[in-house]
């Protein structure tokens, strides 16, 4: 049975340490599905460290879902988490995935390697090289349409102000 993603973005308001606003903290900015809807455990694994079969470092692994969680992504993801429908709940702050090592590797194993085939003159010719963040979530996946819109969003309200909330099921 495959791994899938739920969740979504959410900024912090700029009016929350301030006396005039009385709304709460994080508010749901988007779903992710209409940017990522793919089913990807090396990025999942890069990212969460769900379904890591790459051996990747993960950037924010079982964090479980932020206490100040917005209404919006509460009602989207809370109940199903706490009745054990989903798992795996993480978020990353827009400054964490700005600051990502795109060149760092998955450890060399025939598994996390991305196989490069070129044929010769004489034959075949196999090249393994690693599995990179940039070659998990950079261009070719889904995950720039994700980060561009976190991207905008920490434009106006700051890299930290930004965030994706998700689980798995």
């Amino acid at each position: 049975m495959g791994t899938d993603i739920h969740g979504g973005i959410e900024f912090r308001h700029p009016g929350v340490d301030t006396d005039y606003y009385e709304g709460e903290p994080w508010v749901a900015a988007m779903d992710l599905w209409p940017l990522y809807d793919e089913t990807d455990y090396a990025a999942f694994g890069c990212l969460f460290g769900v379904r890591n079969y790459a051996g990747f470092q993960p950037l924010a692994p079982e964090r479980g879902l932020p206490v100040d969680l917005s209404s919006g992504m509460r009602e989207k993801l809370g109940r199903c988490v706490a009745e054990g429908g989903l798992y795996g709940a993480s978020w990353v702050s827009w400054a964490e995935l700005a600051s990502m090592d795109l060149a760092a590797a998955s450890p060399t194993d025939l598994h996390s390697a991305t196989e490069r085939v070129g044929r010769s003159a004489d034959g075949v010719m196999c090249t393994y090289e690693p599995r990179t963040v940039g070659t998990v979530l950079g261009p070719g996946t889904d995950w720039p349409h994700v980060f561009a819109v976190m991207k905008a969003l920490a434009g106006r309200f700051g890299d930290d102000g930004v965030r994706l909330v998700v689980a798995f099921d």
